[in-house]
């Protein structure tokens, strides 16, 4: 199974990039991070690809 298919909920976001919640929220509202895609009224979650990528150019961004 391809694990860049699928969906994250906020927590596992987290673990991933480890920001808190209030830099997490912030850098979606600036652009800097993923925008969140509505499963449901109350249920939001990021594209899985997406924070892959993000993941990848944040080390990328923080090599020497």
């Amino acid at each position: 199974m391809d694990e860049s298919i699928g969906f994250m909920r906020l927590a596992e976001v987290l673990r991933v990039i480890p920001v808190g919640k209030t830099t997490w929220w912030g850098g979606v509202k600036t652009g800097r991070f993923p925008r969140p895609v509505k499963l449901s009224p109350g249920c939001s979650a990021w594209r899985r690809a997406d924070i892959i990528a993000l993941a990848e150019r944040l080390a990328t961004d923080q090599r020497p």
